[in-house]
């Protein structure tokens, strides 16, 4: 349990860092704040985060490469979904 909770913690942190580098990648521009953008980023690296737990390419001898673009990945799509839902303003 306490695994979960570590991950969650460094997920959400990851999204000062993922979710930036995520709206780089995304083509146009995203009409979403600063908050959201983070939070994207947290719950895109969450869920990659995952996916390398469940593909057992998490822990590697040395930096975990792979990882991070699954992390990088996910996070722009979520802030892809994010970005299609907020309304467009005038």
């Amino acid at each position: 349990m306490g695994y979960w909770i570590w991950m969650i913690i460094v997920s959400l942190l990851a999204g000062v860092i993922f979710g930036p580098l995520a709206r780089l990648v995304l083509p146009g521009k995203q009409n979403i704040s600063l908050g959201w953008t983070i939070l994207g980023g947290g719950i895109g690296a969450f869920i990659g985060g995952l996916i390398a737990y469940f593909l057992d390419i998490k822990d590697t001898d040395g930096p975990d490469i792979l990882q991070y673009v699954i992390q990088i990945v996910c996070a722009a799509i979520v802030i892809y979904i994010i970005a299609a839902r907020k309304p467009k303003s005038a």
